[in-house]
């Protein structure tokens, strides 16, 4: 049996064919993209390195990594490939993959870099997948991976603001794709919008915000707000891991060397396939 939630992948696919990112500026995009990859060993890659981006989506995150290596295999079960197609066009050195994490198309122990990023806590076997990830890893090469958190570095009140927010997820992804849209679109206006400018002013007050709900996008765009509430409240499947949960699984899938970024998003971590692989 393929290990792909078949309703996510088809919400997931609704979501990129509608926010292409085509709105996202550079510099957000830049932004973003260094909050991610914090962590990341760049000084590792060069002009002759080879990796993948599992579960590329619109392929945003690509645009910035295939051009420091000589080839980079996007893969993504949903129509969202032909998003990153169109998005990639220029660059000659991206295969595209309309497959499973489970079922790449990639020969194991050939890669020099992985990174899946938002995409394998919307697995039905997260531990799975990070095990089929890390076999197409050469020994030592790197994996970055983000997968939400299950707030265990927040008080009880910000998990219940959660547990909350939650009741409304299982509810809205149940809609009908237009229907959905609309509504995560009303999500990001009168909830993301408001608490983010809320968290803008009190940060520049001077007033330390970590810990207000959503003050992560205070310095992030409308455009954002709307492709995260959609990602958030729109899909399926959603799993949150502990840091320790993170930890075992990686080391269980054969990763050593695990390092945790200590700034939002929450978690980004990194490893290492074993040398004995």
């Amino acid at each position: 049996m393929s290990n792909q939630d078949l309703r996510s992948v088809t919400s997931f696919g609704d979501e990129w064919m509608r926010f292409d990112q085509s709105a996202l500026s550079d510099e957000e995009l830049t932004k973003i993209f260094n909050e991610y990859f914090s962590i990341f060993p760049w000084n590792e890659l060069s002009d002759r390195s080879e990796g993948f981006d599992m579960g590329c989506g619109s392929g945003r995150w690509a645009r910035l990594v295939a051009p420091r290596v000589r080839l980079l295999h996007c893969i993504d079960p949903s129509e969202a490939i032909e998003v990153a197609r169109r998005n990639l066009s220029e660059h000659k050195n991206v295969q595209f993959h309309r497959r499973s994490v489970d079922k790449p198309g990639i020969s194991p122990c050939s890669q020099d870099f992985g990174y899946s990023l938002g995409v394998l806590h919307h697995i039905p076997d997260t531990t799975s997948a990070v095990r089929s990830c890390v076999k197409l890893l050469k020994p030592g090469a790197p994996l970055l991976l983000y997968l939400y958190y299950a707030f265990d570095n927040r008080p009880w009140w910000f998990r219940l603001i959660w547990r909350t927010s939650d009741v409304g997820r299982r509810i809205i992804f149940r809609f009908p794709a237009k229907f959905k849209n609309i509504v995560t679109d009303i999500v990001a206006l009168l909830v993301y919008w408001p608490l983010a400018k809320i968290s803008w002013m009190f940060a520049r007050l001077g007033y330390d915000v970590h810990s207000f709900p959503l003050s992560y996008y205070r310095n992030h765009s409308f455009y954002t707000m709307r492709t995260d509430a959609r990602d958030r409240f729109g899909t399926p499947l959603e799993k949150r891991f502990t840091r320790q949960q993170i930890s075992k699984m990686m080391l269980d899938a054969g990763l050593t060397d695990i390092q945790f970024s200590e700034s939002t998003p929450y978690w980004c971590v990194i490893g290492r396939r074993q040398q004995s692989a």
